[in-house]
């Protein structure tokens, strides 16, 4: 349960945090209670799985990243949490996921979204992805973004 300042807390951040030197007091000033009780708080909802994580989520066209590929790959089921987390690992692959395969029409478990200034960078990312894998990839392919339709999480009313 959730009670009335766990939500308050939710609803300012949830757009973000203040983008000042101590973004917790600043927060906690807008909310009328002391800073530590705020960080208190955030804690315990993380621990509690209310709260995911907290961290900084860049816009990564206004950093001039303007190509995204979801690579896909068809990795050995078996193969699959050894490898996942070793292609999540690396630093250029923003976000690394197992999903079930959709035969005969869609044969990939293993997903890896990568960024790049165009799309010659994410395939050369996804190259890095192949010599990794190995053997253990019988196929892949990129999937290329072609336009923004959410850039925002779950939102709650306060």
């Amino acid at each position: 349960m959730l009670d009335d300042l766990d939500r308050r807390i939710i609803a300012a951040t949830q757009t973000g945090l203040p983008l000042t030197p101590r973004p917790y007091h600043a927060l906690a000033d807008t909310l009328g209670v002391p800073a530590q009780e705020v960080m208190d708080r955030l804690r315990a909802m993380q621990a509690r799985g209310v709260v995911r994580r907290i961290g900084a989520v860049p816009n990564h066209y206004a950093l001039g990243w303007r190509a995204n590929g979801m690579s896909v790959w068809d990795v050995a089921d078996s193969r699959v949490a050894d490898l996942g987390p070793r292609v999540g690992a690396l630093d250029f692959v923003s976000h690394c996921y197992r999903r079930p395969r959709h035969l005969p029409l869609w044969p990939y478990n293993l997903f890896a979204m990568v960024h790049g200034r165009g799309r010659d960078e994410v395939e050369e990312k996804a190259a890095r992805i192949a010599a990794l894998l190995g053997p253990a990839s019988r196929a892949h392919e990129v999937l290329y973004s072609t336009r923004i339709l959410k850039k925002t999480g779950l939102r709650i009313a306060a």
